[in-house]
């Protein structure tokens, strides 16, 4: 099956969900014709655009299902301009040898930054006092007020993000602390917790970087809450569904909890002017914000360069670098040939017969690598000129082909 547009058609990208300027004008750089939309958009609307569509940018909030890439059979490949994946389903894009890329450090900073901010300002409890102010109320008072220096940081997934907070929070002289279910190197002086338990009966403040995985569904609770220090702080910048709202609503409002600020939620407004509707709207010394953890300029600047670059290249030449579902291969361009990308399911031979199909036609290999991942084998190929598509054709017609094309 070939991906490549046909010769006189259009190359096409959909960026959804006010993508940054700079990866508009990168694609357009690149040759293709470029849609942009400010808001996400629902199944059915994203069949109906994604005809003719090579690439497709999306963010959080539109979700690419099977039944939208089972009908999308333009589409090359998708870039979430974010660091989480879980919009979109990535089994059913890599058995129709769609690849995903993702930006898993652009916002990193930014994050971590916003998390530091919110530390600082719960524990100063500022945003009550900056309520009472605008309230007429003037409360010079120390009570509830404290310095985070010294305090003791409990992160839970000790990532990209996590890690870094943890770095930063040290140089402002808090003690750190981490649990991670994978082997991690604690920086600094940071100390890794053999459990969860351990770390809440320690932090002073909890802060959660966990990723999109479904096995973290409900990850923080009732029973987390309860075993958190008294007047301690929570934290959510990860993913709304791992957090149980009502039960950190009930914790505020005892006065368990000092403080709460959270960036994340299990439903989230689709477009802005809609309604944003949560059990923890209301709470004194809770920060609220709508999903901008990654949302500064310079994230959103550097995301859309990153992401971007990653489709143009593996549109251009198959380079799967840092892909999230396909098996990472790159090999430089040998001049004058034509460069030949299959995707097939990884059984015993796939290597073997493809070079004996392109003996038969007296074609020399110039260049090739192969790349496996579960099910799924990459095999990049450069070969003289070619003429005609004969030799594509049978690749194509391989049982095990997922997907061919072939780049002049």
């Amino acid at each position: 099956m070939s991906i490549a547009p046909e010769t006189g058609t259009a190359r096409r990208a959909l960026l959804l969900e006010n993508i940054h300027d700079d990866a508009a004008f990168a694609l357009r750089d690149a040759g293709y014709e470029v849609e942009r939309m400010t808001v996400a958009l629902g199944e059915d609307d994203l069949i109906d655009k994604l005809r003719g569509v090579h690439l497709l940018g999306l963010r959080s909030n539109t979700q690419l299902t099977r039944r939208v890439l089972e009908q999308a059979d333009a589409l090359v490949a998708v870039g979430a301009f974010c660091i989480g994946t879980n919009q979109s389903d990535l089994q059913a894009a890599t058995e129709r040898g769609v690849a995903v890329f993702n930006a898993p450090f652009s916002n990193t900073r930014s994050v971590v930054e916003l998390a530091l901010s919110e530390i600082i300002a719960l524990t100063r409890r500022l945003t009550d006092k900056s309520s009472d102010m605008h309230a007429g109320v003037w409360d010079k008072s120390a009570v509830g007020s404290h310095e985070v220096r010294g305090r003791r940081l409990g992160i839970v997934g000790y990532g990209n993000i996590g890690s870094q907070l943890s770095v930063v929070a040290e140089a402002l002289g808090m003690s750190v602390l981490f649990f991670d279910t994978s082997d991690k190197l604690a920086l600094g002086n940071a100390r890794r917790c053999g459990t969860l338990e351990e770390l809440l009966a320690e932090a002073d403040v909890v802060t959660l970087h966990v990723d999109g995985r479904a096995g973290n569904s409900g990850l923080f609770g009732e029973e987390q809450f309860a075993r958190m220090r008294p007047g301690s702080i929570f934290l959510n910048l990860s993913r709304g569904f791992v957090v149980d709202h009502l039960a950190l609503r009930r914790h505020i409002e005892s006065g368990h909890l000092a403080g709460a600020a959270v960036d994340v939620f299990p439903k989230e407004p689709k477009r802005p002017g809609e309604e944003f509707v949560s059990d923890l709207r209301g709470l004194r010394n809770v920060i609220l914000t709508p999903h901008v953890g990654g949302s500064t300029e310079e994230a959103q600047q550097d995301i859309g360069n990153f992401v971007a670059g990653k489709l143009r290249d593996y549109a251009a030449g198959g380079n799967t670098s840092l892909s999230v579902n396909l098996p990472q291969v790159s090999l430089p361009r040998v001049p004058g040939t034509t460069r030949l990308l299959l995707l097939h399911t990884n059984t015993p031979g796939v290597l073997a017969r493809v070079n004996s199909i392109l003996a038969d036609h007296g074609l020399n290999i110039e260049g090739q690598v192969l790349g496996t991942s579960g099910a799924l084998g990459y095999v990049v190929t450069d070969v003289a000129a070619l003429e005609g598509d004969e030799v594509v054709k049978v690749l194509g017609d391989l049982p095990e082909t997922v997907r061919l094309w072939a780049l002049a």
